[in-house]
């Protein structure tokens, strides 16, 4: 399928936006459906930290990571990144990567008012997220 390259055609694509919680839960569920390791590397919170983060995740609560030094909280960070969407649609040329739907930038806003359907998208990874 060939991404859209304007508001238009994201429209007419049927793309559905929605919130990183949103995001990540969905993201979550396909992994526990698969069987995937969830963090990769992180030895010995299988049956301690890994359920309660990914119970916060499911409800869609913030998460706060406390405890001492090497205790993989920095890695499990890193980790939670892979359960963004592969790529999301942006305003193009927008320094905060604008949601094309509810740009939150002036730049965002003017293009909508001065391009309406046929201001640019671009596509950002979660790496550029």
């Amino acid at each position: 399928m060939e991404k859209a390259k304007t508001l238009g055609e994201l429209k007419k694509s049927g793309f559905a936006e929605r919130s990183v919680k949103d995001e990540m839960r969905a993201n979550l569920i396909k992994k526990l459906q698969s069987g995937e390791k969830l963090f990769q590397g992180v030895l010995g919170y299988e049956e301690s930290v890994v359920p309660q983060i990914t119970n916060a995740i499911l409800a869609k609560h913030n998460v706060i990571l406390l405890g001492l030094r090497g205790q993989a909280k920095s890695r499990i960070i890193r980790q939670l990144t892979e359960l963004l969407d592969e790529e999301i649609p942006i305003i193009a040329g927008s320094e905060i990567n604008d949601n094309p739907f509810q740009p939150l930038s002036a730049y965002g806003r003017q293009q909508i008012n001065l391009h309406g359907d046929e201001t640019k998208i671009d596509w950002v990874t979660r790496e550029q997220r």
